[in-house]
């Protein structure tokens, strides 16, 4: 037997010294190819700074953050060539995060306005009709300039309100006075759900107006130039609009006139759904796909053009040109689009491409993309936590990383024109093939996690309509929209709504074949920013380690979902739910449906039959009794009477009163009731424990924030 080895320390040496030696050796070179990625990452800290604004329960002062930001920044200065990549890449990083906290509170304050009272109840209304907005459940919607408001003070006038008419929408521009309901910008459906208050407080929407007089002209003061500027170029949006419609009908007009001035008043709810179940709801909304097919179209077309005469080709940089007509195009696009963020950040991606083309550096590359998502989270830091962004930047970085990892094309020598065209073919359908689903998985965990839909057949419909929309659809609008408005659109304009009727008819194809949606529900708030940097991780990584970040990229898709809550109770207690096991009983199955469809599809829920359940509802209360539960709310706007109290309460083991209740009859001992104090703190979801039960309130989770009343 060989005599046993001692180290002088003591230890036994290893059976492979050189392994250890190997694996840090290794690890080494991993880390030395990230040399050229840090920068990189400041885009990704400064986001991240921007999320750590939105996510504090409380709203910080600004001073503390600016003078934090600016003694990072400083330091940074002074350690730039004083200190090694060992502690200039952290403090980097650590100074751009800061300085993203800084510029969210900056522009929040920046845009800071009036919101609507919560008890303004029915007023009178006058101001502008700035533009035409998405239609709601109750139809047509406009967003107005108000410049009185009955009972408010000048200063206490929101500077926009959205407004829900009855009948058609007006065009941009017109003045008009309207009577109606004024309440504040809504708030989440449920706890923890998107937060349409925020959003609003960012476009400086005050309130919402649910119309109950059909608008009259009034002579109002001529506004400021601003103002009248947006108003007309949204009036030109909507007359062009109009007779996009005029020219194609409904509802391939619709959808064209939703495209190119992003006015959707004219989609049918039936074709917007079969979009939603299809996976094709992303070419409605303007973004990133109809800026990259609109300015490529003109860059190629420009160099075309300049190529094909020799004696301009011999004499000007051809592909300078194009890229200066690409941008001046996607400029324009934007303008006509009404410049929605998603449009603002696609054209910022765009214009950043362009850019690198005039300066002779590469177009697609993770520099380029991480300058513009830089840009954008700059000029709007709320970005970072809406769902357009995440998906855009995780889509396009995922594409640039498969364009970085994508072998080389090899050109054909002397090879017979039919064999390059069939290579060419199926290069391309693979290409479109891999783009596809790489940028499907990249966007799934946001849209499960905002949307709790998956459209099962969504990268077999959206391959199939890759073709129609990049090489026929979309340069038909662009060339039919621009002929258009000197009224010789009209040829154009038919070749692009027979290529929508083909989208449309692959659309509603995919969305009625069985388990063309699941639904998914949403997954704890911490999972959705460990999925966007495990994205982010595999994207801007360089070698093996970049698939560590894989599975923190599927954290949304693998995190357990906590059990459902056995009730829920409305925004202001207009409505209720109780659930039994994977289904809900709705108190008012036809009341506050938008909220209702959010929450159960946010907790993975689907709502019953409601003849399973036994119902009274009277004029200003309503009560359901089920197999799990019983629930009773007053949604009148007058208190309850004790008499109505004891009737409640003997109809519900919970009882939510939307007006606040001083004392409670005998008839309430042992019931949960709730009332307008409860409910001023937003909706609330009911888990049942023991004999009692926990609730989780909307404002808990939204905090003290200037969005929030």
């Amino acid at each position: 037997m060989a005599p046993r080895v001692i180290a002088p320390d003591g230890e036994a040496p290893s059976a492979n010294p050189g392994m250890a030696v190997r694996v840090r050796a290794w690890l080494a070179d991993q880390v030395l190819a990230q040399a050229d990625r840090w920068r990189l990452w400041t885009p990704v800290a400064f986001g991240c700074g921007c999320a750590v604004y939105f996510a504090l329960p409380i709203e910080p002062p600004v001073w503390p953050l600016l003078v934090f930001g600016a003694l990072l920044v400083a330091a940074l200065a002074w350690g730039w060539r004083r200190l090694g990549l060992a502690w200039l890449i952290p403090l980097t990083l650590v100074a751009f995060l800061a300085s993203g906290l800084a510029i969210a509170k900056l522009r929040s304050d920046a845009v800071a306005a009036p919101i609507a009272p919560a008890d303004a109840g029915i007023v009178g209304i006058e101001g502008w009709v700035v533009d035409v907005s998405s239609p709601g459940t109750r139809g047509a919607r406009v967003v107005l300039a108000p410049t009185w408001i009955e009972g408010l003070d000048a200063e206490a006038i929101p500077h926009r309100l959205t407004v829900s008419l009855r009948g058609e929408a007006m065009r941009p521009d017109e003045a008009v006075s309207i009577r109606g309901v004024l309440n504040p910008p809504p708030e989440p459906a449920s706890p923890g759900a998107f937060d349409f208050g925020r959003n609003a407080w960012f476009q400086s929407v005050g309130g919402t107006v649910l119309s109950i007089s059909q608008p009259r002209p009034v002579i109002l003061r001529e506004p400021p130039w601003p103002l009248r500027l947006k108003m007309a170029i949204n009036g030109m949006r909507f007359d062009l609009g109009r007779r996009i419609v005029e020219r194609l009908g409904q509802p391939s007009g619709g959808i064209a006139a939703a495209m190119t001035t992003g006015h959707e008043a004219w989609i049918a709810e039936a074709d917007e759904q079969a979009m939603r179940d299809s996976g094709l709801a992303h070419i409605l909304s303007i973004s990133g796909l109809h800026m990259a097919i609109v300015g490529g179209f003109v860059f190629f077309a420009i160099r075309l053009m300049v190529a094909a005469w020799p004696w301009l080709a011999l004499r000007a940089p051809g592909k300078k040109i194009a890229a200066l007509a690409g941008s001046l195009a996607v400029g324009i696009y934007l303008v006509v689009s009404g410049a929605p963020p998603p449009a603002e950040r696609a054209a910022i991606v765009a214009w950043v491409a362009f850019a690198a083309i005039l300066l002779d550096r590469r177009a697609v590359s993770m520099n380029a993309l991480a300058l513009a998502a830089l840009i954008v989270l700059l000029r709007r830091p709320e970005s970072v936590v809406q769902p357009g962004f995440q998906m855009s930047f995780a889509a396009t970085a995922a594409l640039v990383a498969l364009a970085e990892a994508w072998p080389p094309r090899l050109k054909e020598i002397s090879a017979p024109w039919p064999i390059v065209a069939f290579q060419r073919a199926r290069s391309w359908l693979f290409v479109a093939l891999m783009a596809s689903l790489v940028a499907g998985l990249a966007t799934g965990p946001f849209a499960m996690h905002h949307f709790n839909r998956s459209a099962v057949f969504g990268l077999a419909a959206n391959l199939a309509v890759a073709p129609i929309s990049s090489f026929v659809m979309m340069p038909a609008l662009a060339v039919g929209a621009a002929m258009e408005a000197a009224g010789w659109g009209g040829p154009v304009l038919w070749l692009a709504g027979q290529s929508i009727d083909w989208m449309m008819g692959i659309g509603r194809f995919t969305a009625n074949l069985p388990g063309a949606v699941v639904t998914v529900p949403s997954a704890p708030a911490v999972a959705l920013p460990i999925a966007f940097l495990g994205i982010l991780f595999v994207c801007l990584w360089r070698g093996r380690l970049r698939w560590l970040g894989l599975p923190f990229a599927c954290a949304v898709l693998i995190w357990s979902r906590p059990p459902a809550p056995d009730l829920w109770i409305g925004p202001e207690g207009t409505n209720a739910a109780l659930r039994a096991g994977d289904t809900v009983q709705v108190v008012r199955p036809n009341v506050r449906l938008f909220a209702v469809d959010l929450w159960t599809r946010r907790r993975g829920v689907e709502p019953a039959s409601p003849e399973l359940a036994e119902r009274v509802c009277r004029r200003s209360w309503c009560a359901l009794t089920s197999e799990t539960g019983s629930a009773a709310i007053w949604f009148g706007r007058r208190a309850p009477d004790d008499a109505q109290l004891s009737e409640l309460c003997a109809a519900g083991e919970v009882v939510a009163v939307r007006t606040p209740v001083t004392n409670l009859p005998t008839a309430c001992d042992g019931r949960l009731v709730l009332d307008g104090r409860d409910l001023a703190r937003g909706s609330v979801e009911l888990w049942r424990e023991g004999d009692g039960w926990r609730g989780v309130w909307t404002d808990d989770l939204r905090g003290e924030r200037p969005w929030v009343q």
